[in-house]
């Protein structure tokens, strides 16, 4: 309330005055801009926390189906040959599935972007936008 008493219009402000106006709101922008990227980064971790641990228990029980699927596709091939070339030919697709799988999850992890405050980044390009505006008139 004493800063409001004691403010000047800026017509009646010196250069100087108007300087360190200027110095001290370019500090309070730019910390009100690191707690924007703070804050978004925070909520972003706190989302894919929670998206990796519900991937994780779809991993773990979508695995056990399927090995028991595999298990029962080996009993039931084991019914037309032998118990071994079964448990050969269904290991040998499965393998070819990994391979696959593992290519295709390599290409989309080089495809992937890193993490960055997207709203923060463009809130400080606006923000030297406006300031470079504000000089230039």
């Amino acid at each position: 309330m004493i800063e409001e008493v004691n403010k000047k219009p800026a017509a009646e402000k010196s250069v100087g005055e108007l300087v360190t106006d200027l110095g001290d709101e370019l500090k309070r922008l730019v910390r009100a801009e690191i707690r924007l990227a703070v804050f978004e980064l925070r909520h972003k971790g706190k989302k894919m926390g929670r998206g990796a641990g519900l991937f994780g228990a779809a991993g773990l029980f979508g695995m056990l189906g399927v090995m028991t699927l595999i298990a029962a596709a080996v009993l039931a091939l084991a019914l037309v040959m032998p118990a071994w070339l079964s448990a050969v030919l269904v290991g040998g697709v499965l393998v070819i599935v990994a391979g696959l799988a593992a290519l295709i999850g390599r290409r989309q992890i080089s495809q992937a972007t890193p993490p960055v405050p997207e709203e923060a980044i463009e809130g400080i390009r606006e923000d030297v936008h406006a300031i470079q505006q504000g000089v230039r008139s």
